[in-house]
């Protein structure tokens, strides 16, 4: 028997985004907030960098338009664009009310903003260097205090729950989710009159990676399977510096580190930027990342350097004191010397299609932060702007909400069927996948593409489609073969995606076809069977 749970509206995730939508929404509707594990677990937590947005008056809106187009490589929608950065100096004013603690700077004690790659101003308003952490802090104390926000953590989502599912005849609307409950391994239903994926991104697809372990596409893959479509799921950002340390798996040194001048070196100390882009480590990410790749293949090295060591070690200590410490802990001290770093996979800027509003291709089914592809990011992301588009499209999202009726029947949602499965006896075939998929995706679907790497992944990601749905159909479900399943899913938009774009641009970079077209528009992937 499953457990039944109504509320008005369910979100899955409790990130920047998920928590920005609930608290918007609480006063007036019962929120259900679903977390993959502890609600304290996410993106938004190891976000470093800070939050872009026009608040000096030497910055403009058009200059922050422009900026983002120019980092989105001319592919970000342009109402889009502006829609957030007009929306920008609220959502800052939204999170101080809410009580984020932005560093203060200087004798006139101003909120201090600093600069990143891709931005021509200073712009980024931080907290430290751990802006992530400060606002997931803030709003979760903020969450857990509201008496119509209710936490359900260590539930894994297995599927939106839709009218069309159900066989209700009419547009297909979405009015719950399935979801595993990882303590006793129960199916629970949460019933909603609206539901919002806030799942974060699909970064955990590549092998190696900046996010958490949540980060397994779970948000897109549902999205799909409920009908939705998706946009631009070629673009995925590496973030060119990572801390390069067995032990520390990718510890993600932020780009305000090179914003304040720090410097990439070679292994004999020289600077090698200025070959591919003339802002050299202020270039947008997707072309420092290609640099840095290029050069450990050209000398066959495992990592690059990033010096800052010049700078005061009282600035280090005080504008990076995350990073400092942490590095630190491996050994490595950023006032005295370079730090080693790679690339890893970082941001996923494509995802489900929606509007202004956050509104998906099925009613009821909103999408928001990175599971969204709102049209801000284009082919690359432009440092900062993701915490901005969680607040501003949240908040849309919120007003919609809050601006629309929808029907208060009492649709029956039938428990979880589990009278045709069995316990698994062959969870080695889950591991070996799950290894599998991530080997190839790194090796073929990486920074740098090429058509045969991108046929050989098809071929491998139809094969294991193939036996994940055939394990999921006659087996229990369990969290790892429940992230498999959307691993490969979103493994195959991602390099469906790759292989329809026949240029170089922003993220996607492939060998066969090295130039940028005059013209270009997002891909956009349709499921084969809609509602």
């Amino acid at each position: 028997m499953s457990r039944h749970y109504k509320h008005d509206i369910v979100i899955i995730g409790a990130g920047a985004a998920g928590l920005t939508l609930a608290l918007e929404l609480a006063d007036q509707h019962r929120v259900a907030i679903l977390t993959k594990a502890d609600i304290r677990e996410g993106s938004t937590l190891y976000a470093q960098g800070g939050v872009a947005a026009v608040l000096s008056d030497t910055d403009t809106i058009d200059s922050h338009i422009n900026d983002t187009i120019d980092a989105g490589v001319e592919l970000g929608d342009p109402e889009a664009i502006r829609f957030t950065v007009e929306h920008s100096k609220e959502s800052i004013d939204w999170l101080i009310d809410q009580g984020v603690p932005f560093t203060r700077y200087g004798e006139d004690d101003a909120y201090h903003l600093t600069k990143e790659g891709g931005h021509s101003h200073r712009r980024i308003i931080h907290s430290a260097d751990a802006t992530g952490l400060a606002i997931s802090k803030t709003l979760i104390k903020n969450a857990t205090n509201h008496p119509n926000i209710e936490f359900f953590p260590d539930r894994v989502a297995i599927d939106v729950i839709t009218t069309s599912k159900l066989g209700i005849e009419g547009p297909s609307r979405a009015v719950g989710v399935y979801a595993l409950n990882l303590d006793d391994d129960v199916i629970e239903v949460f019933h909603g009159r609206f539901i919002s994926l806030a799942c974060g991104g699909s970064s955990k697809v590549y092998l190696y990676t900046s996010n958490p372990d949540t980060a397994s596409g779970d948000g897109i893959a549902m999205a799909w399977r409920a009908g939705c479509r998706v946009a631009n799921m070629e673009f995925n950002q590496f973030h060119p510096t990572c801390l390069y340390d067995a032990k520390a798996k990718t510890f993600l040194i932020s780009e305000a580190v090179r914003g304040e001048g720090g410097k990439l070196l070679l292994p004999d100390g020289t600077r090698f930027m200025s070959q591919f882009d003339k802002r050299k480590e202020l270039a947008p990410r997707d072309i420092v990342a290609r640099a840095i790749d290029h050069e450990m293949k050209r000398l066959g090295i495992h990592h690059v350097l990033l010096d800052i060591s010049h700078k005061d070690p009282e600035f280090i200590k005080e504008h990076f004191p995350t990073i400092y410490k942490r590095c630190l802990e491996y050994g490595h001290d950023m006032t005295k010397g370079p730090i080693p770093v790679v690339p890893a996979a970082h941001y996923t800027c494509g995802g489900v299609l929606v509007n202004k509003h956050s509104v998906t291709d099925v009613d009821n089914l909103y999408a928001i932060g990175e599971t969204a592809y709102t049209g801000l990011h284009g082919a690359n992301r432009l440092a900062s702007n993701s915490l901005l588009e969680c607040i501003v499209f949240a908040r849309s999202a919120a007003r919609h909400i809050t601006s629309h009726t929808t029907p208060n029947d009492d649709i029956q949602i039938p428990d979880w069927d589990e009278s045709q499965v069995k316990d698994s006896d062959e969870d080695v075939v889950i591991t070996h996948n799950w290894q599998e998929l991530r080997r190839f995706m790194w090796d073929y679907v990486g920074i740098v593409r090429t058509d045969k790497r991108l046929l050989r992944a098809k071929h491998r990601v139809d094969l294991l489609l193939s036996e994940i749905e055939e394990f999921y159909a006659n087996y229990k479900v369990s969290n790892d073969l429940l992230e498999l399943r959307n691993l490969a899913m979103v493994a195959d938009l991602i390099i469906r995606s790759a292989m329809s774009r026949k240029e170089s641009r922003g993220l996607h970079f492939t060998l066969d076809y090295p130039d940028k077209l005059t013209s270009s528009a997002p891909t956009i992937l349709a499921p084969p069977l809609t509602d």
